[in-house]
């Protein structure tokens, strides 16, 4: 079966869509798969601000995802989590590793989301969120993930000095064109599996996100990736930063693509029953 979560307070949130678009994403799934959300958190307006800002303002949604994942994990149906924005995984990610150490997480991303509040240029949330579940600085919200253990997937917006974060660090790095079924087999090999997907990974056009980046993957790669891992293997997933579009028709078609790609994976965790 499938545990369904859903963010709905602000975790550094710049776009006022993001958590309706979380929303709106949780909603389909409930209404396509018979399912039953956990919502957490209270909506806010969002904000430019520094993660010094709203890394505090965001804490009791990061705890209340905390600990709904970490009860979701223990037992042995398929975690969800829809989120607003990448940087609830600051919450979900120390809990994965806590609970399955040798668990690889496919951090699937247009960006590397590995600076630290020394290299960060935006001081955003979002983008300190991997390297913060690695260790390299504290949240608040734990960490104990192995850069060995984490993959980035898509990622082809790295700051310079970013970049050297996750080469000293030793992530490994699959890009746009890379990314294969194959490539992802061979890179997770027998190891339990978390993936998490920023939606704008993608090339812009499909699935509208905050930041943006060209030259990204298409919604058929998704697919294939979650046709590819192996259903035991897979412990959760993880979707963040749909902005959705004001007009219902784009919204929809934009949450019937997310569906779309995701799908082997639901149909899976469901027919295990």
């Amino acid at each position: 079966m499938i545990d369904l979560i859903v963010s709905q307070g602000r975790v550094a949130d710049r776009a006022a869509w993001m958590i309706e678009g979380a929303a709106r994403t949780a909603q389909a799934l409930e209404h396509r798969y018979g399912l039953k959300g956990r919502y957490i958190g209270k909506p806010a307006p969002p904000a430019d601000d520094d993660w010094t800002v709203s890394l505090p303002q965001a804490r009791e949604t990061l705890v209340g995802l905390g600990q709904a994942v970490t009860e979701s994990i223990k037992g042995d149906n398929l975690t969800v989590m829809i989120a607003n924005t990448c940087s609830a995984s600051l919450a979900t990610l120390p809990v994965v590793a806590r609970e399955h150490p040798d668990a690889v997480v496919l951090y699937i991303d247009g960006h590397g989301d590995f600076n630290t509040p020394e290299t960060t240029d935006t001081g955003y949330l979002g983008g300190m969120v991997l390297s913060g579940a690695c260790g390299l600085w504290d949240s608040g919200h734990g960490a104990g993930l192995r850069t060995e253990q984490a993959i980035l997937v898509g990622s082809r917006d790295i700051d310079e000095a970013e970049r050297e974060n996750i080469r000293t660090a030793g992530v490994r790095v699959i890009p746009p064109e890379e990314a294969t079924a194959e490539n992802i087999l061979n890179a997770i090999g027998g190891s339990p599996v978390w993936i998490h997907i920023d939606w704008d990974v993608l090339d812009p056009g499909s699935v509208p996100a905050d930041y943006t980046v060209p030259d990204g993957m298409l919604p058929k790669q998704i697919r294939a990736i979650f046709e590819s891992v192996p259903p035991e293997q897979l412990l959760g997933v993880e979707l963040a930063e749909f902005n959705a579009p004001a007009d219902e028709e784009s919204s929809e078609t934009a949450v019937s693509i997310i569906l779309d790609m995701v799908a082997p994976a639901f149909d899976a965790a469901l027919a295990k029953g």
